[in-house]
């Protein structure tokens, strides 16, 4: 469970990645106050939202155990998908991107890409994990992937951009189909 842990956290890392690289796009001087910044805020709500997701479907979870494979494989695969279709929309939202790193421009960038994880807490809750440990990995894990989004997007442009976006979509959806081909008892 710790490395699906790890795998999800790395998936869901990948909104905030492609936007740090766009981030780092637009930086002349990377500071590394600015990387950690972007980690913290980054990371934070990448923990946060599973959180929030997890707390409130654990109040009804026990009332759909018996299909709760069929939600988390739809949720995982939607967001998965969600994630591969936005890597082909983003060259105009990166665009935007500018070089600040106050509140104003970070804390509507860390809540749009944190949206989805509220849904991967929601499936937290029909799983068995240590809800604490799995957000505090997701967190490092998001915030690690941010501060080095930056210094890719500063050094070497967009070019890891879409693939990285693309490779945590289908990670998620095939998080997704393990959990319910494992129910269905299609493995072991």
């Amino acid at each position: 469970m710790l490395i699906q842990i790890l795998l999800i956290g790395v998936s869901v890392s990948m909104d905030t990645f492609a936007v740090s690289i766009g981030k780092g796009l637009t930086v002349k001087k990377l500071r590394g106050l600015d990387a950690l910044k972007t980690a913290l805020w980054f990371g934070g709500f990448q923990a946060l939202f599973p959180l929030l997701g997890y707390f409130a479907a654990s109040t009804f979870s026990k009332y759909v155990t018996a299909v709760d494979h069929w939600i988390i494989f739809g949720l995982l695969a939607l967001i998965g998908g969600n994630m591969v279709r936005e890597a082909f929309e983003e060259d105009e939202e990166n665009a935007k991107e500018t070089p600040e790193f106050d509140w104003k421009h970070m804390l509507p960038l860390a809540v749009a890409c944190s949206i989805d994880a509220i849904a991967v807490g929601v499936s937290f809750a029909f799983m068995t994990l240590n809800i604490w440990l799995s957000v505090v990995i997701i967190g490092i894990t998001t915030g690690l992937f941010s501060a080095a989004g930056l210094y890719i997007g500063r050094v070497f442009g967009s070019r890891w951009q879409k693939p990285a976006q693309i490779a945590g979509g289908v990670v998620l959806i095939l998080i997704g189909l393990k959990v319910l081909f494992e129910h269905l008892g299609f493995l072991g």
